[in-house]
């Protein structure tokens, strides 16, 4: 039998949930060996009466359009029991966010195809719909570039803070496999979990791969001081993992 692609690779998977399940699962199949230790985690907002009177204004039919970056916000969605008008919009950054969405029971109508991220949300938005008031509910540490971008093009955008954004400490076994190169490889999901890893794990043994999850996501690890060796062509899992894949099982020159 021939070896699987990723036989012997252990893989730290610095997210927990269904995320960090997910993709140990995506990974075992592939021979990895997957090591969770999430680095961030998610708590309530600060200002919680600010998101409750956003979610009352989204009941009411107060938004023409519901913007949603993240499954974490889903999550905060359907813990608040909040039914999203029909005459209210939805959009999603990308397809695991709509995945999110539709599992949850709520509709999606708009996704961009060509960047899973903020900035081909804006890109691509609906050129029909650049109107009306848009609720943008994010992490409190969510960069301001979709806020922004939507602002410019003419709507009339609000954010609120619909959960925090938290380090986690990893265990000290975790960050001494990381020192001694017995991990082979790091997937980075975001720019949090970038500079958690920075932060906690840096600096990094030079044969220890850097996996982003994406263009954007490299960025902001670049900008944490990591050295990004893989990029996914688009924000899923499973093109993480395919673009670790691809990398470990290129010919070597």
């Amino acid at each position: 039998m021939a070896a699987k692609p990723l036989s012997g690779w252990r893989v730290l998977v610095p997210r927990g949930g269904n995320w960090g399940d997910g993709i140990a699962a995506t990974l075992r199949t592939f021979g990895a060996i997957p090591v969770i230790a999430p680095m961030i985690n998610f708590a309530s907002a600060d200002d919680g009466p600010a998101l409750v009177n956003a979610l009352h204004e989204l009941q009411d039919g107060q938004f023409n359009w519901l913007v949603i970056t993240s499954a974490t916000t889903v999550d905060v969605l359907t813990g608040q029991g909040v039914s999203i008008p029909a005459s209210t919009r939805i959009a999603a950054v990308g397809e695991t966010t709509a995945a999110a969405l539709a599992l949850a029971g709520y509709r999606v109508d708009f996704v961009p195809t060509a960047d899973n991220s903020a900035r081909g949300l804006v890109k691509e938005w609906p050129k029909s719909e650049i109107a009306g008031r848009v609720l943008v509910p994010q992490s409190d540490i969510a960069e301001p570039n979709l806020v922004t971008g939507l602002g410019k093009l003419g709507l009339d955008v609000v954010f609120v803070a619909a959960y925090r954004t938290v380090g986690v400490s990893v265990a000290d076994a975790v960050r001494a496999d990381v020192a001694s190169g017995r991990i082979g490889a790091i997937l980075v999901s975001s720019g949090s979990v970038a500079r958690q890893i920075a932060a906690q794990l840096a600096p990094l043994p030079t044969a220890t791969l850097v996996a982003c999850i994406g263009p954007r996501t490299a960025f902001d690890a670049r900008a944490a001081g990591l050295t990004v060796d893989v990029i996914a062509e688009d924000r899923s899992a499973d093109s993480l993992v395919a673009a670790l894949v691809e990398h470990a099982t290129a010919p070597t020159e």
